[in-house]
């Protein structure tokens, strides 16, 4: 075992050392998960109205600095899935993550937050998705990948381009 440093620091213009860009997830955590199933046991059968679910699918994502450094993300998921104008489920989850995130420039800080860190924990939130419509008595559903990027970019320019998506404890 050695004593050096695994990711030695880079030096800056000025010979000290800098820190290396990375985030750390100290925590993952639901903050509020709600599964609705309002027509069963009708909604459960395969001939229901002969018809495909028409599914709306829901993406928010959140962060906030804390007084103590580190900073809370949370991914808010939603999907409601219609047959005709009866709802067949409708499931909500909002599942939250602490990160401490180092050696990230100011202005890249933002996209670091709604993007890196929620691409990090879109995986388990789309298993308790999945998980909870099974159990619900529909077949497991399973969310598309999400392109956080784009969903960023979007919300950033509905925004009209400025900064200030991140908020501040």
């Amino acid at each position: 075992m050695s004593d050096t440093p695994s990711a030695p620091a880079a030096n800056g213009e000025n010979g000290a050392a800098t820190e290396q860009p990375g985030f750390r997830i100290l925590a993952q955590f639901v903050r509020d998960f709600s599964f609705e199933n309002p027509n069963a046991p009708e909604s459960l059968r395969a001939d229901s109205a002969g018809l495909q679910p028409q599914i709306d699918i829901g993406v928010e994502m959140n962060a906030r600095g804390r007084q103590d450094g580190l900073f809370e993300v949370d991914l808010k998921l939603t999907a409601t899935a219609k047959r005709g104008d009866k709802t067949a489920f409708h499931v909500e989850l909002l599942y939250g993550g602490l990160f401490a995130i180092s050696g990230v420039p100011e202005a890249d800080l933002e996209a670091v937050l709604l993007i890196e860190c929620p691409r990090f924990l879109f995986p388990y939130a789309r298993r308790l998705i999945s998980d909870v419509t099974s159990e619900g008595g529909f077949p497991p559903f399973q969310l598309d990948p999400i392109d956080f990027a784009g969903v960023y970019a979007a919300r950033k320019a509905q925004a009209g381009g400025e900064g200030g998506l991140v908020g501040n404890a």
